[in-house]
């Protein structure tokens, strides 16, 4: 009833103006027969209740039909769509119509452009990255099967190029996976202490080369439900970061534990840490903070990853540090109920 008395109030002052007019006439009557007046009253009742009634009616209706017609012409501003729009309105409000169905259209026609650049730009950045992945495997292939013809230091060497290239060419298939309209996640029951041998053993030669100590502690049960790739990825930037800010004598501990209505993986540094006043800003897109030397280096990317891809997963993550004192990254799992039924 509100919305119809809002789409009628345009409306009311000339209503009123019509409802004076008719109060006037009957006036008139009056002071010229009052016996005539008395005689038809209730004639003139309910003239004016089926003229008002019908004159609200047909606003009404025209009202609706006009609100229609505007949210679809907002919807698709095509010309017929304008041409209905207007055939409902105005004489002063057609020409406010026309200038912005062609507002809409340039506006619309500035989007369709827009992004199929940015489809186009995707598409290339995918199509580079896999392109990409081709010499990394053939170098893959030829550390492995090649390593014993090869300087030990030279064989260090390319691997250790080669998880570096690995490890940005997988930062951007993960953010386009992350920009783009589909999503291909596989959720689905993954050992936590399989995650981690993979991710360790992947980044062996960063770890190597900083002289890294790292304890591993897994409880079991160690099973998540999570996208494995997703996981990998997550726990990978992690650990990355730690290489990156590790001070002398570096440690790294994992740790997981699974109670009844907590699961949490957490994996802790005794590196540089982080300045409690950059803390609250480490997820942030392309924030690097006050890392010292490194921060020419870094890209504030992999933070920023690792979150968005946890809230794809429904999963949280928390960081704890002091500077100077290690940094402790927790990685909270829902609990999965198994109900009987």
């Amino acid at each position: 009833m509100k919305h119809k008395f809002q789409m009628i109030q345009p409306y009311l002052p000339w209503l009123i103006l019509l409802l004076g007019v008719d109060g006037f006439a009957v006036l008139l009557l009056w002071i010229a027969d009052v016996q005539a007046f008395y005689a038809s009253i209730l004639v003139i009742l309910l003239f004016t209740v089926l003229l008002f009634s019908t004159l609200c009616y047909l606003l009404l209706q025209l009202s609706q039909k006009r609100s229609q017609a505007f949210l679809e012409f907002l919807e698709n501003p095509e010309q017929y769509q304008e041409e209905l729009l207007s055939k409902l309105s105005s004489t002063l409000e057609k020409d406010a119509i026309r200038k912005l169905g062609k507002a809409l259209r340039d506006r619309h026609l500035d989007y369709c452009q827009l992004k199929g650049q940015l489809d186009d730009y995707e598409e290339y950045i995918e199509l580079w990255a896999h392109e990409t992945k081709t010499p990394l495997s053939l170098l893959t292939l030829v550390l492995d099967n090649r390593k014993e013809d090869l300087p030990a230091a030279v064989s260090f060497k390319l691997e250790y190029i080669r998880n570096q290239m690995q490890e940005c060419v997988d930062q951007m298939l993960f953010y386009a996976r992350l920009k783009g309209a589909r999503k291909d996640y596989l959720f689905e029951p993954v050992s936590i202490r399989f995650c981690v041998e993979e991710v360790l053993e992947d980044y062996k030669p960063l770890l190597v080369e900083k002289q890294f100590q790292f304890h591993v502690c897994i409880a079991d049960p160690d099973t998540v439900y999570a996208d494995r790739r997703g996981l990998r990825f997550l726990i990978g930037q992690i650990v990355s970061n730690a290489v990156k800010y590790c001070c002398r004598q570096p440690e790294l501990t994992i740790t997981f534990s699974k109670e009844e209505h907590l699961t949490v993986l957490c994996i802790k540094d005794n590196g540089k840490g982080v300045r409690s006043c950059d803390l609250p800003y480490i997820f942030e897109k392309g924030f690097t903070g006050d890392s010292g030397e490194v921060r020419n280096k870094a890209t504030g990317m992999g933070l920023y990853l690792a979150q968005e891809i946890a809230k794809e997963m429904n999963v949280s993550l928390h960081a704890e540090s002091e500077w100077g004192k290690g940094f402790n990254m927790q990685i909270s799992f829902p609990v999965i109920e198994h109900t009987c039924s």
